[in-house]
């Protein structure tokens, strides 16, 4: 991973749907504890979650997952996001980080982390002030070692530079959005982490679903996906991400993803998740499932060898417009 000598899985477990028991939304904890112990029965590592996730439940479904296996776990989480409405139960501040590593440890029913990484930047917090404070986990064997998430090209450096200014633990990793439909990051991010010593574990490589096969011009999303449940909500912020995954150019892209899977006969998922794998800088996917079913699907992407004919049809559809910075949240302009 980056510049360092943690080595993780080419396909990562996210969890951020394991807590709810709608399967239209997540799954219940029996479900999520399938999904861990056949992921690690096939020989991956490296799972992610957050104490955000379904409230924190994501993190102690995880932590009763690998109890016994915990060993053969690389086990990350991440800190930011707010668990209340006080001031100091939100960010990278030392209060939120040690109160947030702590209670990360008692969800996930272990001594320590092997990766904690930063949820989001905090502009109200100096960096300085974040960076001992994880170096300070570093030292005391509660971290192992330190990522980032979400953080633009210029943040990632900043965090670097502040971490050798207080001689602190330096980042080896990075968790941005990259897929067919989401190429930004290719313009400065993935560069910069190249420059600076971090691994990017991608994430949302599916596009949000729309790199699935579900969705295309000819019918209205169904009801219960991912991408109708936002057009039918009453939020118009939700109703604009769904805008932003369904439009000409993601649909054609689709489309490409699509007729490529037909060619060698498997699915669309699978496709997707062999480009983006093989991407320049991608040291892992971060996948979702939902089923033991969507698992093993996905799992089929990282034994495709994408032949050069699919490839070259899917880089010249999805090329995104050259030196559009992006802050590997949000896609960018097509060329």
């Amino acid at each position: 991973m980056g510049r360092s000598g943690l080595k993780v899985s080419r396909v990562c477990l996210g969890t951020m749907n394991f807590g709810p028991s709608d399967h239209v939304t997540g799954c219940d904890e029996a479900e999520a504890t399938r999904i861990v112990h056949a992921f690690l029965d096939r020989g991956h590592t490296f799972i992610d979650t957050a104490d955000v996730y379904t409230g924190g439940r994501s993190e102690e479904i995880v932590g009763r997952a690998v109890k016994g296996r915990r060993d053969d776990v690389v086990l990350a989480t991440k800190a930011f996001m707010p668990h209340g409405t006080g001031p100091n139960q939100r960010g990278l501040s030392r209060l939120h980080l040690t109160r947030a590593l702590e209670a990360s440890l008692r969800r996930l029913g272990t001594d320590h982390v092997d990766l904690y990484q930063c949820h989001g930047w905090d502009d109200t917090t100096p960096f300085e002030e974040t960076v001992t404070t994880l170096d300070g986990f570093v030292r005391s064997g509660k971290v192992r070692y330190l990522g980032l998430s979400n953080f633009t090209a210029a943040q990632i450096v900043e965090a670097q530079w502040a971490a050798q200014r207080a001689g602190a633990t330096p980042f080896v990793s990075l968790q941005p959005q990259y897929s067919l439909v989401a190429r930004g990051i290719e313009a400065e991010i993935l560069p910069v982490c190249a420059r600076h010593g971090l691994g990017a574990a991608v994430w949302s490589p599916l596009g949000g679903g729309v790199l699935t096969g579900r969705y295309g011009r000819e019918a209205a999303p169904a009801a219960e996906s991912r991408i109708g449940r936002l057009l039918g909500s009453s939020l118009p912020a939700a109703r604009s991400v769904a805008d932003g995954l369904l439009n000409d150019r993601t649909l054609d892209i689709a489309a490409e993803v699509v007729k490529a899977a037909a060619e060698l006969g498997v699915t669309p998922t699978a496709v997707a998740l062999a480009w983006v794998r093989d991407r320049p800088g991608v040291t892992s996917v971060i996948i979702g499932p939902r089923t033991l079913d969507q698992l093993h699907g996905n799992l089929e992407g990282f034994a495709l060898t994408l032949p050069a004919r699919q490839a070259d049809r899917l880089e010249e559809i999805s090329r995104m417009e050259k030196g559009a910075p992006d802050n590997g949240t949000t896609n960018t302009r097509a060329a």
